[in-house]
């Protein structure tokens, strides 16, 4: 475990997040919309860091009557992993398709969509990494699912430059294609968790 990981401690009980959930929650809002990237018609990244997971594994515990720690202690397990570690960024993929037809349609033909995510500014193209066992569990040959976890390992000569601007995020996917620009707010709220 590292220092940014949570622990049983950092969740609250039931009682006490109610008490806290309306405040941390428009924190929360506030803080994906600086951190979610629409790439493309149809594809969006959430910039992960310790407070979104935090909030989501209280979300959970809150939505499942969590009130054992080794419930809790099972979601901490899992989401834990989305937390950046010094040097990286971690990004759930969302393919936002509605419709069946559309699911029918797209998901055959975005298989490996999450190895085609690219950082990209100052002359240089980051590409994000997928965990093995993720991608196995997720992709198959024949299909992709509708969320991805992307991870990208920036140097640290990249992140002295971050805030400064001028990157996007792309896919170069055969099938999808799109390119972003990144806001300075986005920038900035990135460099503050490497502060």
């Amino acid at each position: 475990m590292t220092r940014s990981q949570l622990v049983l401690g950092d969740i609250a009980d039931l009682r006490a997040y109610e008490t806290e959930r309306s405040g941390f929650r428009s924190r929360i809002i506030e803080l994906k919309r600086l951190r979610r990237i629409p790439v493309g018609d149809f594809v969006t990244l959430l910039f992960e860091n310790r407070e979104t997971v935090r909030f989501q594994v209280q979300e959970m515990a809150r939505a499942e009557r969590m009130l054992r720690d080794d419930q809790i202690q099972i979601e901490l397990d899992t989401y834990n992993a989305l937390i950046p570690q010094p040097g990286e960024l971690v990004a759930t993929m969302f393919i936002e398709l509605t419709s069946k037809t559309e699911l029918e349609r797209w998901l055959p033909r975005l298989v490996g969509i999450e190895e085609s995510v690219l950082l990209e500014g100052h002359g240089t193209a980051i590409r994000a990494t997928v965990d093995p066992e993720h991608a196995g569990q997720l992709s198959r040959s024949d299909i992709t699912a509708s969320v991805h976890y992307v991870k990208f390992l920036i140097p640290e000569s990249f992140r002295a430059d971050f805030s400064s601007g001028g990157w996007s995020l792309a896919l170069d996917h055969p099938e999808y294609q799109a390119t972003t620009a990144l806001s300075a707010e986005f920038c900035a709220s990135i460099a503050s968790d490497w502060a």
